[in-house]
């Protein structure tokens, strides 16, 4: 466990409860905690992930421009419902990008998870475009990945970044009653 870790955390926690919230700050607060996690996954060796973070800065950017379009005339980010056919080839598209990911690095890096490194950065990338996007149905698929990047984290002794994935599956739980509550008043 290092500084850097400790902070990385400090920082994620304070990103995902923002965004359950539905408060914009969220977006720069995640931009930071991005920054911070490419380094630690760098020093770690979990490249998937760390291309990830790459991507999730791109996301965000997205992301915050998608909710600053998204809040109604009281400011209030609103949320979406997701339709089933585009949750569907969401969800493919995910696979194949885990597929696609983990060929990669198990052929051409020494990434030392590379299957499901890939898998779990492919769906989070799906669960961020949910997120960007306001689908509740966002949450329901970071409880899933989360849970998983909890056991790989444990493994790769990163403790306090599993610790973190922990707190992140009950954030995320909460988050979802919050949106699934919005989504029903839409």
């Amino acid at each position: 466990m290092s500084m850097l870790e400790i902070v990385a955390v400090a920082v994620s926690f304070i990103g995902i409860w923002l965004t359950a919230k539905r408060r914009m700050l969220c977006w720069p607060v995640n931009l930071l905690a991005c920054a911070l996690y490419f380094k630690i996954f760098l020093d770690v060796r979990l490249y998937a992930d760390m291309l990830l973070q790459s991507l999730f800065g791109v996301a965000i950017l997205y992301g915050w421009l998608r909710w600053a379009r998204g809040r109604d005339d009281a400011g209030e980010v609103g949320v979406m419902p997701l339709p089933p056919t585009r949750a569907a080839a969401n969800l493919a598209a995910g696979a194949i990008g885990a597929i696609a990911i983990g060929w990669f690095m198990h052929r051409f890096t020494d990434a030392a998870l590379p299957w499901m490194d890939a898998a779990l950065s492919s769906f989070s990338l799906v669960a961020q475009y949910w997120t960007a996007r306001r689908h509740a149905a966002s949450w329901l698929l970071w409880i899933a990945v989360d849970i998983v990047y909890v056991g790989m984290f444990a493994f790769k002794d990163l403790r306090l970044t599993a610790g973190l994935y922990a707190a992140m599956i009950l954030l995320a739980a909460i988050g979802y009653r919050r949106w699934a509550k919005a989504t029903e008043r839409s």
